[in-house]
């Protein structure tokens, strides 16, 4: 398979997007695992994962070939390496020490603080299930085009409780109860998106609080994704560098230079 930039550059988005919804670059501790996806007809998928201190490595297999992704926050960049060819492509993520996609933030803190192309604006405090959210009209721009949101994020966790989006979409979330999974205490949410004329959409998230991770998500009768394997403690530093042997692909003008737009994604 000949390696193209537009492959690199899909890859590196994608990598992005699966690092935001799982929630997996500024993880409460170290770790290593295995995620596994499980969609229909059977079809099965894996990745290695491994989580350093503020940096995170995936290893999977694209149309047979061994992908790795690398990405490290303080230096604001993400790699993509494909070992068989000792070749790499990179992508900044807005500058060293930012806040990556999937980052857990502080409850009082401005939840787009580090991620360009987003503002936010502090509307107030309210009550959403019983609980006080601070509320933030958020705003995404994006080559010329700009779209608002609503949020609502939970004033003791950081999570986000409710979310309006334009065209009448809602996603809420709901905390159900504290379960065990894999020998691992855990909280077990549930998420409820709407739309107008459509019907509703319900999922199952389980988050890990020491990992501050979510470890498994389940769209029932779609697709179920789980760490397993997990395996809490330090994590060699050579996983995050580039081989001294690897040589760098130029990305082409018109590569996106930071990371994707995406809703604001903490905990479950």
């Amino acid at each position: 398979m000949k390696i193209t930039m537009a492959t690199i550059g899909r890859l590196l988005v994608v990598g992005l997007l699966v690092t935001a919804s799982s929630g997996a670059v500024f993880a409460g501790a170290e770790f290593s695992g295995e995620m596994l996806r499980h969609g229909p007809q059977g079809k099965r998928s894996s990745e290695k994962m491994f989580m350093g201190d503020k940096r995170v490595r995936t290893e999977a297999t694209h149309q047979g070939r061994q992908i790795i992704r690398i990405t490290d926050a303080d230096r604001g960049v993400a790699w993509i390496l494909f070992p068989d060819r000792k070749k790499y492509g990179e992508q900044k993520l807005g500058g060293p020490g930012d806040k990556l996609p999937g980052a857990r933030a502080t409850p009082a803190e401005n939840p787009c603080n580090g991620l360009p192309g987003m503002t936010c604006r502090r509307l107030g405090e309210e009550e959403i299930s019983g609980q006080t959210a601070v509320k933030w009209e958020m705003v995404a721009s994006h080559q010329g085009q700009t779209m608002q949101s609503t949020q609502w994020i939970d004033k003791e966790r950081g999570t986000p409780l409710r979310q309006e989006m334009p065209g009448g979409q809602i996603i809420e979330h709901k905390f159900i109860a504290m379960e065990n999974l894999d020998g691992r205490r855990v909280e077990k949410w549930e998420m409820v998106a709407t739309m107008p004329n459509q019907p509703e959409i319900r999922t199952f998230q389980w988050f890990d609080p020491e990992l501050e991770i979510t470890v498994r998500r389940e769209l029932p009768g779609v697709m179920i994704s789980e760490l397993k394997n997990i395996r809490v403690g330090k994590q060699p530093g050579e996983l995050f560098t580039i081989p001294a042997d690897y040589e760098r692909m130029t990305t082409p003008a018109g590569m996106p230079e930071g990371p994707p737009g995406r809703t604001i994604d903490r905990r479950p």
